[in-house]
């Protein structure tokens, strides 16, 4: 299959981007002639799928509110051999994709980020550029180093990727969501340095750098519980059993010294803290063999969609 032969979907989550929706979709008709460009409007309040529309995407709508709900619908619905998911803001640069889809074919990958460049100061604010470093971070150590920029939402995937991706998460979390599951499956990925521009004039962000930084740190620490239960309950169980054996050392040296009891309380609170730590354990270990199961299924859902292969030719 050449590049030519290739069906690649152009994918594009909206809401309320009136101002720059067209842009992208003209800058990527330029960039990928043969895509098929599909708009998905979220709710909006403005005339985005009207413009969108009038550009020569196609439009279409999901009523549930969150880009995670968003992307579930286009992975779902849309059929191709290549997927490139970019947002309709115009801060990703569409000449890069033909780049990326390049290296994806080559290098045989099931999913390439665009690592955002600054071109302006104003394009990427000083709190995200912190937290993304900072949940990039927790991601390295919790899954593994694999990614630089984990919350770029300028991404190609393969057809593989994409039916067998699970989607859970309802807003912006979509993108950690994304990397741990390419962590969590060890799945081949490549991170492409490319442009990334200010807002247009009349297009504003809708992030909120405390409250989605919080939502993001708060869906990876489920993640890790979900993927690394025998880690996340087996340091649990040891903060408990550390509680449990301060509150019973000045117990047991009072019971060697006059063979008295005196605190009984304090004595069963410190054997109910040691209990909960053997449970905490114990859940681990059987939640740890659950998810040996989920990823094993993860895995086979991801083989039994075919490789996609370019021809020498």
């Amino acid at each position: 299959m050449t590049s030519a032969q290739l069906r690649i979907a152009v994918l594009v989550p909206c809401y309320n981007e009136e101002a720059a929706v067209a842009t992208v979709v003209a800058d990527f008709r330029r960039a990928l002639p043969s895509a098929e460009i599909y708009v998905y409007d979220n709710n909006s309040r403005d005339r985005t799928a009207a413009v969108a529309r009038e550009a020569g995407a196609i439009v279409r709508s999901e009523r549930r509110q969150g880009k995670g709900h968003v992307v579930r619908r286009m992975f779902a619905d849309v059929e191709a051999d290549v997927y490139v998911l970019v947002d309709g803001d115009a801060t990703y640069d569409a000449p890069s994709a033909p780049g990326m889809i390049d290296r994806l074919l080559d290098d045989h990958l099931d999913m390439v980020v665009g690592l955002r460049v600054d071109q302006v100061q104003a394009a990427y604010r000083l709190g995200h550029r912190t937290g993304n470093r900072m949940l990039t971070g927790f991601l390295s150590s919790t899954f593994g180093l694999a990614f630089k920029d984990i919350l770029s939402g300028y991404r190609v995937f393969s057809r593989r990727f994409v039916k067998s991706f699970p989607v859970l998460s309802d807003g912006f979390e979509i993108e950690t969501e994304l990397a741990v599951y390419a962590l969590e499956l060890s799945l081949p990925v490549a991170e492409i340095e490319t442009p990334y521009y200010a807002r247009p004039e009349g297009s504003f962000s809708k992030l909120n750098t405390w409250r989605d930084g919080f939502r993001i740190l708060g869906t990876m620490l489920k993640l890790y519980r979900s993927e690394r239960p025998l880690r996340f309950f087996t340091v649990i169980g040891i903060l408990l059993a550390l509680a449990s054996v301060i509150l019973a050392i000045p117990i047991v040296i009072t019971f060697i010294e006059t063979g008295l009891v005196p605190r009984l309380p304090t004595a069963v609170l410190s054997m109910g803290l040691m209990i909960m730590a053997l449970l905490s354990v114990s859940s681990g270990l059987v939640l740890d063999t659950v998810t040996r199961g989920r990823r094993e299924m993860k895995m086979l859902a991801y083989l039994s969609q075919p490789s996609l292969k370019r021809d020498a030719g």
